[in-house]
């Protein structure tokens, strides 16, 4: 059960905070502008992936003639000017509160850049529950494997410690590369589909349809 670990790892965008609606419009204001078709909620959740630069690709962007560092960020000037229309999942704050109260350590470890996740951590006033909050430098999402490496060695936890929840693959990739568990959620920005085609041969592994069901779902074998 939860009890077992010392310290969880949060990732934030689709995890935390429900920003997956928002992310879907603006895509395909963006596919819209280009040319391009636009996508329903469950294409984007099949789309999506980490590199954001890959699924730029995926969706028909041509950067041979517009960069993806542009496109990219026409995208997050957009997310930025409307990221307040989101809102925390429900039941998260109560969730926080359990891990808290189990004397288990929590952090953030995100994509999103550092500066606005502070920001937006702050604005939501759950600055009290992480001690540790850790982002990227830009804003392209590119990956977060390094700062998940860095943050290990702060927290100086071994094998099966930590918990590591998100909801994408890569959230999957960065547990592996720091021997944490991982617990991935279908509410967020990736389909169960995508996750279980993936993770049928992974171990230390769980899928469950949201962070409401933590408590009463996760069960990773010692």
């Amino acid at each position: 059960m939860i009890e077992k670990y010392k310290h969880i790892i949060w990732d934030w965008n689709g995890t935390i905070l429900n920003d997956v609606d928002l992310s879907v419009s603006l895509i395909n204001e963006l596919l819209t502008d280009y040319g391009l078709k636009t996508i329903s909620l469950s294409e984007y959740k099949n789309f999506f992936t980490i590199p954001v630069r890959d699924y730029y690709e995926s969706l028909g962007f041509d950067f041979s003639k517009d960069s993806f560092e542009v496109i990219g960020k026409k995208w997050m000037d957009e997310y930025e000017k409307r990221k307040f229309e989101c809102r925390l999942y429900e039941g998260i704050r109560e969730v926080f509160r359990k891990i808290s109260e189990l004397k288990i350590g929590q952090s953030i470890l995100s994509a999103y850049s550092q500066n606005t996740l502070e920001e937006m951590v702050k604005h939501f006033g759950l600055q009290d529950y992480f001690p540790y909050v850790v982002g990227l430098d830009n804003i392209y999402a590119a990956s977060k494997i390094q700062q998940g490496r860095d943050l290990i060695r702060r927290l100086g936890y071994k094998k099966g410690e930590v918990l590591l929840i998100g909801d994408t693959l890569h959230d999957l990739e960065v547990a592996k590369e720091i021997k944490a568990d991982c617990v991935l959620l279908t509410s967020g920005h990736q389909s169960e589909e995508k996750f279980k085609s993936y993770c049928a041969q992974t171990e230390g592994v769980k899928i469950i349809p949201s962070v409401n069901k933590l408590f009463s779902r996760i069960i990773i074998p010692d």
